[in-house]
């Protein structure tokens, strides 16, 4: 997971920036997609909390596990807002980042594009024979 967010930035909910390789290195990842505004985003992450802070936090020995949050949020303000209300103490990719509208990885986490969306809206169906050949994926999608 790693390779997927080298060379970004995270954020903590205090606004405190992070590089990504140096807080995710031999670590569990999980990637978790919400938003304030959506409610099974809203009673999930409580329970996502808990379970974060008896792993990371309370432990006698802390886990090997970081949660990034990827903000389906309107706009930074929703964000941060979302996360000083009810997350953990785990990371972010900051709003504004490409990397938050979506993002195709091959089977090794290595990214194909962060350009997905644009590339959906621009080229339909067509992009992913694309993205099969970059994934080293050899099956017939003609």
């Amino acid at each position: 997971m790693v390779d997927v967010l080298s060379g970004r930035r995270l954020v903590t909910r205090e606004g405190a920036v992070v590089e990504a390789e140096a807080a995710l290195q031999n670590k569990v990842v999980a990637l978790y997609f919400a938003a304030g505004r959506c409610s099974p985003s809203r009673d999930f992450t409580p329970l996502l909390c808990d379970f974060y802070t008896a792993l990371v936090s309370e432990a006698r020995r802390p886990a090997p596990f970081e949660v990034v949050f990827v903000s389906a949020d309107g706009s930074a303000e929703e964000m941060l807002d979302f996360m000083r209300e009810l997350h953990g103490a785990w990371l972010a990719l900051p709003f504004h980042d490409p990397y938050r509208q979506l993002v195709v990885i091959k089977q090794n986490g290595a990214v194909i594009t962060n350009k997905g969306r644009k590339q959906i809206r621009e080229r339909g169906l067509a992009c992913f024979q694309n993205w099969v050949e970059a994934a080293d994926v050899f099956q017939n999608f003609l």
